[in-house]
């Protein structure tokens, strides 16, 4: 049987969908993992990103620091933290490398949306007499929420991706099934492993891009 034969033979056998090692329960730890590193990240880096991209100063620092993390490797990351007494604390490593991964799309994205809000809107908006935050919540975070929505779907997509990085620090989701099929020296295990991270990323991805055009769209002439 060809590999390909065998990946769908692994995958279509029920025994391996069910139990604590089975498919499902490995893909709702993967999704628990994405969901908990994404809003976590979403709560460091969209505040700030609106906040600077708002005032229009020190964002171009802010993200240039954040996208020194794309230069890191996230697995040399969750090695370090190993060795920290982060280590020492279950899924704690594998979140924080995730987290900072997660980071620079999201902030990059959310200050450029906010920054290219056309500034005749903003000043309009000012001499209407709208406070700062009204502006920045009725005006520039609507104009620039397709941006920001881009910046969570990238960030979603590469941790669904990168989440098989767990199982490398004990953790659960499903790149322990691709660990799995390693040491039992399971070329089948191992792809089907790889199939159903790709399938979810991409189903995570088309979720995401659905939600994105049903955003309003920005445009540098509404007024």
């Amino acid at each position: 049987m060809n590999t390909l034969g065998a990946t769908w033979h692994w995958l279509t056998d029920p025994a391996h969908w069910a139990g604590d090692d089975g498919i499902r329960h490995r893909w709702e730890q993967h999704l628990v993992l994405t969901v908990v590193c994404l809003l976590i990240a979403c709560v460091i880096a969209l505040p700030v990103a609106l906040v600077l991209g708002h005032l229009g100063k020190g964002g171009a620092l802010a993200v240039n620091i954040s996208n020194v993390g794309r230069a890191v490797p996230t697995f040399a990351v969750l090695v370090l933290l190993l060795l920290t007494p982060v280590g020492a604390w279950g899924e704690g490593p594998t979140v924080v490398a995730l987290v900072l991964f997660a980071v620079p799309p999201l902030l990059t994205n959310a200050y450029v949306g906010m920054r290219e809000v056309d500034r005749d809107v903003v000043r309009s908006a000012r001499g209407m007499g709208m406070t700062g935050r009204q502006m920045l919540f009725r005006v520039e975070l609507p104009l620039a929420l397709p941006l920001v929505l881009n910046g969570v779907r990238i960030a979603a997509v590469q941790l669904v991706a990168t989440a098989t990085i767990a199982a490398l620090a004990g953790g659960g989701g499903l790149g322990r099934i691709i660990t799995a099929g390693f040491n039992l020296a399971s070329t089948p295990q191992v792809v089907a492993g790889a199939v159903l991270v790709a399938v979810f990323a991409l189903v995570v991805e088309g979720v995401l891009e659905a939600v994105e055009r049903l955003a309003p769209r920005r445009t540098r002439d509404s007024r």
